[in-house]
């Protein structure tokens, strides 16, 4: 006979994330972080192998891990930076970007800078890894804009299937996202535009933290000093 658990560890917090989508998010990340994806990426860097002709100028070396912008925050990205730069869709990242890890509330600020994209004419797509979730979905309906999942970001193919939803060329697009192995590099290797924002929340997925963000700091303080950023 079962054990049942008890009343309040049967009550989900809405607070923290769905297990079945952390494990799956965990298969993914493991499945796309590999040694064999990272010497591909180097190996196209450095030989000029980069998506989007006629797209923003490439990203050669480790330049690729380079976004062309850091900011604070995603409202710091106003429309008419967005414009100078030929941008008439903006690909979205969703955990950290828009809405805190595995949640799907944003705040007023997001909000209005979303609104204000869209009244200026702006496409917009979420960018997914999620697998299984539907989060990205209803979110995308919220905002009444496509979304695409199983992104696989940092390869190709996500932001390809973007674009196209979009109906944008490379130069015509932008990546807003808080992660350097995926969002940027997956941007820069697509030959868009990438702008890097800084995570809403210190809560995310444990490989996030403790794998990715430690090198990811150390290229940011790099490129910094020498001026790139």
């Amino acid at each position: 006979m079962t054990t049942p658990l008890p009343q309040d560890a049967q009550t989900p917090d809405p607070d923290e994330p769905n297990p079945q989508e952390v494990l799956e998010e965990a298969l993914y990340e493991a499945a796309h972080s590999s040694p064999e994806i990272l010497a591909e990426v180097l190996r196209e860097a450095e030989e000029g192998q980069i998506d989007g002709a006629g797209g923003h100028p490439p990203r050669p070396g480790w330049l690729i891990f380079c976004p062309h912008r850091m900011v604070d925050a995603v409202a710091e990205v106003s429309v008419a930076e967005l414009t100078a730069q030929g941008v008439q869709g903006v690909i979205l990242d969703l955990d950290n970007t828009l809405v805190r890890w595995h949640q799907e509330e944003m705040t007023e600020e997001i909000i209005a800078w979303l609104e204000e994209l869209k009244s200026a004419g702006m496409k917009l797509c979420i960018l997914s890894n999620s697998v299984l979730s539907s989060r990205s979905q209803r979110i995308a309906e919220r905002l009444e804009c496509s979304f695409v999942r199983r992104a696989a970001k940092p390869t190709r193919q996500g932001f390809r299937k973007a674009m196209q939803s979009m109906g944008t060329a490379p130069a015509e697009t932008a990546i807003v996202g808080d992660q350097m192995f995926t969002d940027i590099l997956g941007g820069n290797r697509s030959g868009i535009y990438t702008i890097m924002v800084k995570p809403i929340h210190e809560h995310e997925f444990p490989y996030t933290r403790y794998v990715s963000r430690p090198p990811e700091k150390v290229l940011l303080g790099w490129f910094k000093r020498k001026g790139l950023l």
